[in-house]
């Protein structure tokens, strides 16, 4: 008996140790392991993104992955000889199947932001975007303070719930309960909305725009904007490894500047006249 509880004992011990050290072998994989000349050899690069984000990704009624940044995607990899394979994933797991080497990079309107540049390496920022508060007009909600006791709705994993977090004093603190609603999608945000379970919701400007814009009764809609709820970037996110393959899009990313893509594909999708890309350097 006493065998049987050393036995247990040393499993206890030694069985902790096995865990922390795969997961420290796949962290330092991630940071130190270069995989361009394997995604060379397969002709193939894989993107994780959530399908419903319009209009960077998302599908349509036939089931067409289609988007802003679909088509970026596949321009700046077209360059290169290479396919894109795109997977839908849990957004709120999006680092952790980066790491864990389930897909190559994240490419879905991916905010820039401290935190995540600390799990993170970002290519060159190539559009700029805000957090907006979206509201029905017939609940009267015109600001930030109008959300006072209401309730308000933000995607798990979101730059909005990021938002919320760092500054509660904006508008968490504000709430009823003093936390918002957490969705999987953004779709399923505004069904509460349109019901009038939530009186809100924080959300991507080019994605609330797009949304809006889309919908029949799109004049009940308000989208607020306000200089309190900071400006940012959309970036591509890879493994902090990756040295080569961020320099590749980098390097793509300029060729559509230059050649006139980047200004053509903004115009088809947000009718903006934009040729706007950042700097190379993080």
């Amino acid at each position: 008996m006493k065998k049987v509880k050393a036995i247990w004992l040393v499993l206890l011990l030694i069985v902790p140790m096995f865990l922390l050290g795969g997961c420290e072998s796949v962290t330092t994989r991630a940071n130190t392991q270069d995989t361009w000349s394997r995604i060379e050899r397969r002709k193939k690069v894989i993107i994780g993104l959530d399908d419903s984000f319009v209009p960077m990704g998302f599908r349509q009624k036939s089931g067409r992955l289609v988007g802003y940044d679909v088509d970026l995607a596949k321009e700046v990899f077209k360059q290169y000889g290479i396919k894109v394979d795109f997977q839908t994933i849990d957004w709120s797991m999006k680092e952790t199947e980066l790491k864990n080497g389930t897909i190559d990079l994240l490419w879905n309107g991916y905010s820039m932001n401290p935190s995540r540049k600390k799990k993170v390496a970002f290519s060159r920022p190539y559009l700029e975007n805000r957090q907006v508060l979206v509201t029905k007009k017939s609940s009267h909600i015109n600001n930030l303070s109008g959300m006072a006791g209401k309730s308000l709705g933000v995607q798990n994993g979101s730059t909005g719930q990021s938002v919320l977090d760092a500054r509660p004093k904006l508008l968490k603190d504000k709430l009823k309960g003093k936390a918002a609603v957490l969705y999987d999608t953004f779709p399923d945000a505004f069904i509460d909305l349109n019901a009038n379970r939530i009186q809100g919701i924080l959300m991507d400007q080019v994605y609330a725009d797009y949304y809006v814009n889309h919908q029949k009764n799109k004049n009940s809609y308000r989208v607020y904007s306000s200089k309190e709820l900071p400006a940012e970037y959309f970036g591509v996110g890879m493994r902090k490894g990756d040295k080569t393959l961020r320099r590749k899009v980098n390097q793509g990313l300029g060729r559509l500047q230059r050649n006139g893509e980047l200004r053509r594909l903004n115009e088809k999708w947000f009718g903006s006249n934009s040729n706007f890309l950042g700097s190379d350097r993080q």
